[in-house]
């Protein structure tokens, strides 16, 4: 907690030095960060690997959206409605994470990320089967208030929309960190490593997994809430099957298993688009190359970097710290004499 305090004080000073972008990416960063701090309990901590995260961010942005256009129709569009809009976001998508839970608690191996595949081609299809609601791949636009007149009449909206994702990734953080050190973290682990001595130790396995898919549907919706308060809109083709892969490979360079890696593949998450349009500024291709680089370089990008992380560093960035970490405190540790 103490952490958190620190750590949100310093980004309040941060987001008033930053510009208006720098603010939005910093946003666009803490919202991916809930949905990779959840994976990262889920596949790091309980071993369940999962490629539908992507369709459960789309389930919390479908909700956030639904809800502050149904508030606005009424004519209560204020700023105080978006917490119950993301809440409720977090309740719908924790709803379908107990079905799927439920379900993927039965399977093992690539049948449990067969189901996960499905659910990310299934979820964004509803949206032209009920395009009455959804509005099909035109999406919904996401209506919000201006910043509290509070802060004065031309504050930036960007600082203030990253000081809402900001607060939801730290209380997120917050959260699963006191989790995972508890009892139920502890069942986790149990379970991931062995499944067999863990249920002759009393844990029940298939609950545990179950719990495990509910807590990380319920960071997946906010991260996914969060993004459409961002964008102020929502589409199917923000939460396609790439989103989900990228989150996966997120985790994985990160540092698998730890909440300070789900930070780095966040960071990464971001990151990864501006280099890809760096580079493609870079090199100029023709219209017809740039076409056919748009969209699959970046994913091409992400795999190399997989690759060469896994071969590196097997731990991932924060692994490759640790260590660094532990062999410079030997360097300097002094020798004790007997």
């Amino acid at each position: 907690m103490l952490l958190a305090v620190v750590a949100g004080v310093g980004l309040f000073v941060v987001t008033g030095a930053l510009e208006p972008f720098r603010n939005y990416q910093l946003a666009t960063v803490a919202a991916y960060l809930c949905a990779t701090a959840g994976l990262t309990v889920l596949t790091g901590l309980n071993g369940q690997l999962s490629l539908g995260h992507g369709a459960l961010m789309a389930t919390g942005a479908y909700t956030v959206a639904l809800t502050q256009n149904a508030l606005a129709d009424a004519g209560r569009p204020g700023g105080g409605y978006l917490l119950l809009s993301l809440a409720l976001g977090v309740v719908v998508t924790v709803a379908a994470g107990a079905v799927i839970g439920a379900a993927a608690a039965r399977l093992r191996g690539p049948y449990l990320a067969g189901v996960t595949l499905a659910v990310a081609v299934v979820v964004p299809a509803l949206t032209t089967t009920f395009r009455g609601v959804l509005n099909s791949e035109q999406g919904l636009p996401v209506h919000l208030a201006p910043a509290p007149e509070a802060l004065g009449p031309y504050f930036p909206y960007e600082r203030w929309q990253a000081w809402i994702a900001v607060a939801g990734a730290l209380l997120t953080l917050v959260l699963l960190a006191n989790l995972t050190r508890s009892r139920f973290g502890r069942n986790l682990r149990a379970v991931r490593d062995d499944e067999v001595a863990a249920r002759l130790a009393g844990i029940h396995v298939g609950r545990t997994q179950v719990l495990a898919f509910v807590v990380s549907a319920g960071c997946a919706g906010l991260g996914g809430g969060l993004l459409a308060v961002l964008a102020q809109s929502v589409s199917p083709g923000a939460f396609s099957l790439t989103l989900s892969l990228y989150l996966l490979m997120a985790i994985v360079i990160g540092g698998l298993g730890s909440l300070a890696g789900a930070l780095w593949g966040a960071l990464l998450l971001v990151a990864l688009p501006a280099a890809t349009h760096m580079i493609t500024d870079l090199v100029d291709p023709p219209p017809a190359v740039a076409q056919r680089l748009d969209g699959n370089l970046s994913l091409a990008i992400f795999g190399v970097t997989l690759v060469v992380v896994m071969i590196a560093a097997p731990g991932g960035v924060q692994g490759l710290l640790r260590r660094a970490g532990r062999s410079v405190g030997a360097r300097w540790r002094v020798p004790t004499g007997r």
